[in-house]
């Protein structure tokens, strides 16, 4: 709807965006064309174009749009890349490295793109269950979500739609094929971003040749339907812009007016769209209106009405009643003199930049509307991010001297071997591009390269790599993998797929666990012949893997299978019963055959920090609520106890009983040896000749050396000694003390 001289201001948010972001240099654009020129001069691309030549036309494109002489420069160092050793090196030095990233950045994304278009046009040829259209869908939407993420800032996106712009005009002078890939992705990709970005010169023409490239006969019918050359129509769209500003101006009514005929694609499109017949598409030609208030609006409205031909049931009054995205404007369909139907828009200037630049932009009801274009949607995260590009713009324009980069950190985009594209989140490894593509794949992982060479499988991706992953044929993933600090992996996805992996072994480990558990059961009970399933209906199970899975975990006692499979024993009468009492052994000593001087019957109890026994010597403290405590007179413990509470002390003595065998103490041996195999056999062994029961161990043994831990029962601690010395003497024992 804009005439071409306002298109062209369009382009100033873009170019504001990228203007600071390459350093001025002096004769930045002929030093950089006198430095590819030796190297591009007799070079050609893939598609048969002089690679000079059409970094000669990139160039002028960027000029015609407002691009600065660094961002033509640009467009030669880009193709210089592929034929240097180290580019960004010497580019670098040649040029700083403002030039040198952007030169990388770029070619990397020229050969990714290549690779993609290589893989669909594979996959065309290739026999498959998914249909060629959902395949080709897919992969255009991954590009275009890779274009915008791969691109660290705006500059890569303004090279790549000047080369391909170049390419189709290429193609459409040389008269040559154009691959199907090539002008597929510039209608689909290429010209709706150049949209987006409000470059409406490189956007229609685009299309244009795409779609004469694509569909040449429909192309050619709807240029005979259009009676009158571009050159023509936009003459007379002019014409009826300037009429309508003066005769607006006269009623006193404050109009900006801008005009442009519909070109071919978008004719098109609509007639598609809406079904409709060309004789129906009104806005071949139209005019917006752009006035200061919602009156003006409308006597702008009355106005045309009064000098045109309004065409019955063509008007849509939006600002009474706005659409469900916000947008605001009045539609009308007139014809002029000559009878041809012009298109008019109606709005105020808040309700253009809302429908230019809000969130709810042009393009979101233009391209595809709340009704809808043949069922296509607008919505998404692609288009989120593409509003939220439109708002930095806008901020950037804003800004002095502000930066031009706009960066889309969340997501990477990498390749298969057969150039499909993955996307996967920032950070990611190969692991989580293995589960990506497959979750067996993921499991059985055990190596990748990235662009042909090995990698540890913890190594980050980055947009545009190649990744092949190394597999086997049966296995499952690392526990390392869940280690976040090892950085296996970044995708959640990815790490529940792994933490699924290892419950079902869990699990399954666990249900082996029950089933072992009720068999034996079912063997000592004489029950083999009893079907597992019939048994766990009788439990309340739905299945016998229900009931070994709670076996396994211990949640389940086997003693309710027992009173299952045995039948309740007869009741006895009373008379029958047999009643045993055991007769309790009287006690003429305190706990542990521990007296307390001057007191008779006071509760003691045997320090567990030092254990004492017979005939250690001993002293008591009385403790609050529990007694007497009973210390070895050298624990460390009780003289910290006595520092701070010495009138707690109490005389202690052993009882006449501590020397029966019926009274043991339990006493801590520490022994430090050389860790080797049998030890802690042959030291148990001393303890079982010697008769003293071990009641518990602890083991340890770092670099070679063995520290063990061993709980024995004496009932005379002077035999200990005896035995400590047996141990001291095995071979490897260092040291053998009681603690």
């Amino acid at each position: 709807m804009k005439s071409l001289s306002s298109e062209h201001a369009s382009a100033a948010p873009v170019i504001a965006a990228t203007a600071q972001s390459l350093p001025d240099q002096a004769d930045a654009l002929s030093r950089a064309r006198a430095f590819a020129e030796p190297l591009l001069g007799t070079a050609r691309l893939d598609t048969g174009e002089n690679i000079l030549a059409h970094a000669d036309a990139v160039a002028e494109i960027l000029r015609s749009i407002g691009g600065s002489q660094a961002m033509q420069a640009a467009s030669y160092l880009v193709y210089a890349c592929d034929h240097l050793n180290k580019p960004h090196e010497v580019i670098a030095k040649a040029f700083g490295p403002h030039f040198a990233d952007l030169a990388m950045e770029t070619t990397k994304l020229v050969r990714v793109q290549r690779m993609a278009r290589l893989a669909q046009l594979s996959a065309s040829h290739s026999a498959t269950s998914i249909p060629m259209a959902q395949t080709a869908a897919a992969q255009t939407e991954s590009v275009r979500k890779m274009l915008l993420a791969f691109s660290r800032d705006l500059r890569v996106v303004m090279l790549r739609l000047a080369s391909r712009l170049q390419t189709l005009r290429h193609f459409a002078a040389s008269k040559l094929p154009v691959p199907p890939g090539l002008a597929s992705e510039a209608l689909q990709v290429f010209a709706p971003l150049a949209n987006r970005l409000g470059i409406w010169e490189i956007k229609w023409e685009m299309e244009d040749l795409s779609f004469r490239f694509l569909e040449p006969e429909t192309y050619r019918e709807v240029a005979r339907l259009l009676d009158e050359k571009r050159v023509e129509r936009e003459a007379s769209v002019e014409a009826l812009r300037n009429q309508l500003a003066a005769d607006l101006a006269q009623q006193g009514i404050r109009a900006t007016v801008q005009g442009r005929p519909k070109h071919i694609y978008s004719i098109v499109k609509k007639m598609r769209g809406k079904s409709l017949d060309f004789e129906r598409v009104y806005d071949i030609r139209a005019l917006r209106i752009v006035v200061p208030s919602v009156p003006d609006c409308y006597a702008a409205l009355g106005w045309v009405h009064d000098h045109f031909i309004p065409v019955p049931d063509e008007f849509d009054d939006y600002i009474a009643r706005p659409k469900a995205n916000g947008y605001q404007s009045l539609h009308t369909v007139v014809r002029d003199f000559k009878g041809q139907p012009i298109e008019v828009q109606v709005r105020t200037q808040a309700m253009h930049d809302h429908a230019e630049t809000g969130v709810a932009a042009h393009w979101a009801y233009k391209e595809a509307g709340v009704k809808g274009y043949a069922g296509v949607s607008a919505s998404g995260e692609y288009d989120a991010k593409i509003a939220v590009l439109r708002q930095l713009l806008a901020w950037e324009r804003d800004l002095s001297g502000g930066q031009g980069g706009v960066t889309f950190d969340d997501r990477i985009y990498v390749l298969t071997p057969d150039a499909a594209i993955v996307e996967l989140p920032q950070g990611a490894t190969a692991v989580d591009f293995a589960y990506s593509v497959h979750t067996n794949l993921g499991h059985r992982c055990r190596g990748a390269r990235v662009d042909g060479a090995m990698v540890p499988l913890n190594t980050p991706l980055k947009n545009g790599q190649t990744v092949e992953v190394t597999a086997v044929k049966e296995g499952g993933p690392s526990r390392d993998w869940l280690n976040p600090e090892l950085g296996f992996l970044a995708s959640h996805r990815a790490r529940a797929k792994v933490r699924a992996w290892f419950n079902a072994l869990a699990m399954g480990e666990t249900v082996a666990k029950g089933r072992e558990a009720v068999e034996k059961l079912l063997q000592r009970e004489g029950k083999t012949a009893i079907k597992l399933d019939d048994l766990a209906s009788q439990l309340g199970f739905n299945s016998a893997e229900d009931l070994f899975e709670v076996v396994g975990k211990d949640e389940f006692s086997l003693r309710n299978i027992e009173i299952v499979l045995r039948p309740p024993e007869p009741v006895l009468p009373q008379d029958e019963f047999l009643l045993l009492k055991k007769q309790r052994a009287p006690s003429h000593s305190a706990k542990g055959g521990v007296l307390v001087v001057g007191v008779d019957s006071l509760m003691t109890q045997l320090a567990k920090c030092c254990k004492p026994a017979p005939p250690d010597a001993i002293c008591g403290f009385v403790t609050r609520g529990k007694g007497v405590s009973v210390h070895r007179a050298d624990c460390s413990n009780l003289r910290n106890m006595v520092t701070r509470s010495g009138d707690r002390v109490i005389e202690v003595e052993w009882g006449g009983t501590h020397s029966s065998a019926d009274n043991v103490y339990p006493v801590d041996v520490a022994v430090e040896a050389v860790d080797r195999q049998g030890l802690l056999r042959d030291i148990s062994e001393v303890f079982s000749k010697e008769k003293m029961n071990v009641i518990g161990v602890q083991t340890q043994s770092i670099r070679g050396i063995a520290w063990m831990t061993f709980t024995v029962e004496v009932s005379h601690s002077g035999r200990l000694n005896k035995v400590l010395g047996i141990v001291a003497d095995l071979n490897g024992v260092r040291t053998a003390r009681r603690r």
